[in-house]
């Protein structure tokens, strides 16, 4: 039996799973932020900050209440979160470490010979001398360690001793004890994962299970390509096979894309309700995404699901973005109605507005309007500014619509 999925119950869906459907203003403790990170997978993290860091804006943009302090605990000294990579560097629950176990085993050799075309054959040559000094002497920031006569670049100019802790995180021999001024902070993983997680063994098979049961639980419904790239653990392939052995688990479902794009077909656990009704109808409030938000993070998803079309442009030259460096995407209720270009002036201590743009069919209504007021308050003073300032003409032309 095939389950069709209206947009609206695919939408509220989704955005129930990753956490963008409860209050946003209800209390959260520190363990409610553990469960939340649990809930929705991981965090990504990213280095750009023109407003706050991307994992502290995705954890802000489901609950207000949340404070970096916890975040802070529990990643370097409750040990309940470990930073490694999923697509991208991110925040995941420590009890997740075995099955990245598995990422490290497959990675290595892979990760090694990608290494050697881009290093060259003795890009290795500190790694001994590297992994000796930490033993020794205990955590250490690349800086800690480099050599005199380096000069300072990109990841492409990664001194020796960067390059070696870079492949011992990677692989599992070191692991991110924490951040200071956003750099991180190397150690040994026996003195950053607790053992109960380090030391756990998952088998290939349990691995495989559980890489794609516990995708398509915080997906609610995907195709084996999203079931495979949400972890970025799995092939494809490996999906699609677990798939196949578990349709008595599976319901096939069938999913109405927004305007004339074609319906699309995945697979969902068993007991999903198709109902609109049976999910609950997100905050009406405006609320601003950082551009790393995981319902932002599969594009074409996204733009299947919610008729946006979003790309960051930090890469594009600046003559031929259109819209603007870093952007924000705007989620009110279940619709993501637009996109806005501002930066934390924390000497001025303002929030600068600098452009918005609705999405077509999106009217600036008093009401609207008024929300995102609201809601530019309280990121500014999340961002730790005290006003919000527009600039001239910061209203892109208004559009047709409703």
């Amino acid at each position: 039996m095939t389950i069709r999925l209206s947009n609206t119950a695919a939408r509220r869906i989704f955005l129930a799973r990753q956490g963008l459907s409860t209050p946003p203003s209800r209390a959260l403790s520190k363990t409610d932020l553990l469960r939340l990170i649990h809930d929705i997978g991981f965090v990504q993290v990213d280095s750009i900050s023109t407003v706050e860091r991307a994992h502290n804006q995705i954890l802000f943009s489901r609950n207000q209440t949340f404070r970096k302090e916890h975040l802070r605990q529990l990643l370097e000294e409750d040990r309940a979160l470990f930073e490694h990579w999923t697509h991208d560097a991110s925040i995941i629950p420590a009890e997740f470490y075995p099955y990245w176990k598995h990422r490290f085993r497959r990675g290595e050799e892979p990760m090694r010979a990608r290494w050697t075309r881009w290093q060259g054959a003795d890009f290795d040559k500190a790694f001994g001398e590297t992994y000796d000094h930490i033993v020794e002497h205990g955590a250490v920031l690349a800086r800690d360690i480099k050599q005199a006569d380096h000069k300072s670049g990109g990841w492409w100019q990664w001194h020796p001793s960067k390059k070696a802790l870079e492949f011992f995180w990677h692989t599992g021999e070191l692991a991110i004890s924490g951040r200071r001024n956003f750099q991180k902070i190397y150690d040994l993983s026996e003195r950053v994962i607790p053992d109960e997680h380090r030391l756990a063994e998952v088998s290939e098979a349990g691995f495989i299970d559980w890489a794609c049961r516990s995708a398509l639980e915080r997906l609610g419904f995907a195709t084996y390509g999203e079931i495979a790239a949400f972890w970025d653990l799995i092939s494809p392939d490996e999906a699609k096979a677990w798939v196949a052995a578990n349709r008595d688990l599976l319901d096939e479902v069938e999913i109405e894309c927004v305007g004339d794009a074609r319906s699309r077909s995945g697979f969902a656990l068993k007991g999903l309700s198709p109902e609109p009704g049976d999910w609950p109808d997100p905050p009406g409030r405006i609320r601003v995404l950082s551009p790393f938000d995981p319902v932002l993070r599969d594009r074409n998803r996204a733009e299947r699901l919610f008729g946006f079309r979003y790309r960051i442009e930090v890469f594009v030259p600046e003559e031929r973005r259109e819209y603007g460096y870093y952007v924000f995407p705007l989620l009110e209720g279940d619709r993501l109605i637009g996109r806005i270009d501002m930066k934390a002036d924390r000497k001025a201590s303002t929030l600068n507005v600098a452009r918005l743009w609705f999405e077509p069919k999106v009217r600036a209504s008093s009401g609207r309007m008024a929300r995102l007021d609201a809601e530019l308050s309280r990121v500014a003073r999340f961002a730790g500014v005290a006003d919000v300032a527009y600039a001239d003409g910061w209203m892109a032309a208004p559009r047709s619509g409703t």
